[in-house]
C-alpha cells in the first residue's frame, strides 16, 4: 500500500519556495490565550490534508524506502523539529487574518472560518503536527488522524466546506459525498500573496457550474457551443461542485457589508472563465445573479491563457477543472487545485496516474 493511501504525508511541494522539511528544533508550545473555535454548524469549515498544509517529503521517503514502523519512530525522534510550510499554508494563514477582523467586528459571532486538520497519519504524529501548529502560530484546535483509514467519512461530521487534499482519490471520494474538495498542488516557486485579504479565484463551468455547456462544446466544437449558450442565456445553469462554497465566502462578506466595509472586506473572490463575453458571459452571470451570488471580479478571457491574469491578481488559492489550465497557473507560480469534475475528466487511466503521481504540474 502507498503512503498516499495509508498515511498523509508527501513528496507534494518538493521545490516549493518555502523549503525543506527540516526546520529548526523547537520546544514543544502550547500557546495559553487563543479564541474559543466556533461549533462546526455555525462556521465556514475547511478541512485541510497534513501533506498540503506542510511539506512531508522528506517522511515520504523514509516511509517508502523503509516502511511504516521506521516512519514513526523518524516522527517521535523529530517531534520538535517543525514542518515547514506547504501549498495551502497562505491560504489558512488568510482565513485567520478574516476571522480576526471578523472578531473585531462581531466579538460574539460563530460565523467565522475553522480548519480542520484531516489526516490519515498515525496518531503518534500527532505531537509533531500540534508543535508544528504552534510553531507558526497557526489556530487549529481541531484534528482528525485515521491512522492509515480514509478521513472522509468524517467531512460531514465536521460539517466541513471545503476539502483540499494532495491525494486524487481522497477528493474524488469528497465529491462523490458531495463535498467540494480539490487536489492541490504546489508551483515550484510560489508567487507572493496578500497577508490582509484572501483572494479565491474560480473557474466557471464545471467549478461553480454544472458542465452542460462543457459538454456541447467538447462533443459539437466552439460554434454550436456558442448556439447553445445564445439560445439559452436566459435558462440558468445548475450548480456545480464549488457552488456551496462560493456561497459560505459570500455569507461572510455580507458580514463586512453590514458594517459599511465593502470596499474595505478583507474577502475578494474572483470568476476566470474561458468564456467570452459577449458570446456565452450572459447565461454565467445571470445565473449568479439568480443565485444570490457576487463575484468582485469576472475576467471572461475567450480561451486565452488564465496563468498571466491570475499572475496579475494573486490569488490565494485557484479551482479548476481542467489540468492545463492548472498547469499554466502553476507556471506563474499561482497555488492551484483541479476539481475532478465533469466532462474533462474523460481521460485514459494513465494519463490520469501520470499527473497524479507528480508533486506539481508540469
Amino acid at each position: 500500500m502507498s503512503l498516499q493511501d495509508s498515511q498523509d504525508s508527501t513528496g507534494s511541494g518538493n521545490r516549493a519556495a518555502c523549503g525543506d522539511a527540516g526546520a529548526a528544533a523547537v520546544r514543544p508550545s502550547t500557546p495559553t490565550r487563543k479564541p474559543k473555535p466556533p461549533r462546526p454548524e455555525k462556521a465556514v469549515t475547511i478541512g485541510v490534508s497534513a501533506r498540503v498544509l506542510f511539506n512531508m517529503e522528506t517522511e515520504q521517503r523514509i516511509y517508502e524506502q523503509r516502511g511504516l514502523e521506521d516512519y514513526i519512530k523518524y516522527q517521535v525522534e523529530h517531534e520538535t523539529q517543525p514542518f515547514s510550510p506547504g501549498p495551502a499554508f497562505s491560504f489558512v494563514k488568510a482565513l485567520e487574518a478574516v476571522n480576526t477582523q471578523l472578531r473585531e467586528l462581531y466579538p460574539e459571532s460563530e460565523e467565522l472560518f475553522d480548519v480542520v486538520l484531516m489526516t490519515n497519519n498515525h496518531a503518534y504524529v500527532g505531537l509533531r503536527l500540534i508543535n508544528t501548529i504552534n510553531h507558526h502560530q497557526l489556530f487549529i484546535e481541531r484534528f482528525c488522524m485515521t491512522g492509515g483509514n480514509s478521513p472522509i467519512g468524517y467531512l460531514k461530521a465536521y460539517h466541513t466546506n471545503l476539502y483540499l487534499s494532495a491525494d486524487p482519490a481522497k477528493v474524488r471520494e469528497a465529491l462523490q459525498e458531495g463535498i467540494a474538495a480539490a487536489t492541490m498542488f504546489t508551483p515550484e516557486k510560489m508567487a507572493e500573496v496578500s497577508e490582509t485579504q484572501l483572494r479565491v479565484a474560480f473557474d466557471g463551468d464545471a467549478v461553480l457550474f454544472s458542465d452542460e455547456s462543457e459538454r456541447i462544446y467538447k462533443a459539437h466544437g466552439l460554434d454550436k457551443f456558442f448556439e447553445h449558450e445564445k439560445a439559452h442565456e436566459d435558462q440558468l445553469l445548475d450548480h456545480g461542485p464549488l457552488k456551496g462554497f462560493l456561497e459560505a465566502l459570500g455569507k461572510l462578506q455580507k458580514r463586512f457589508y453590514g458594517k459599511g466595509q465593502r470596499m474595505e472586506c478583507p474577502i475578494r473572490t474572483y470568476l476566470v472563465t474561458a468564456r467570452s463575453a459577449a458570446s456565452s458571459g450572459t447565461r454565467a452571470l445571470k445565473t449568479l445573479r439568480s443565485w444570490g451570488l457576487e463575484i468582485d471580479e469576472a475576467l471572461f478571457l475567450a480561451g486565452a491563457p488564465k496563468g498571466p491574469m491570475l499572475e496579475k491578481i494573486r490569488p490565494h488559492i485557484f479551482f479548476d477543472d481542467q489540468m492545463f489550465h492548472v498547469e499554466g497557473a502553476a507556471e506563474m507560480g499561482t497555488v492551484a487545485c483541479h476539481v475532478p469534475y465533469g466532462v474533462a475528466q474523460r481521460v485514459t487511466e494513465r494519463e490520469m496516474n501520470g499527473r497524479e503521481t507528480s508533486s506539481a504540474p508540469k
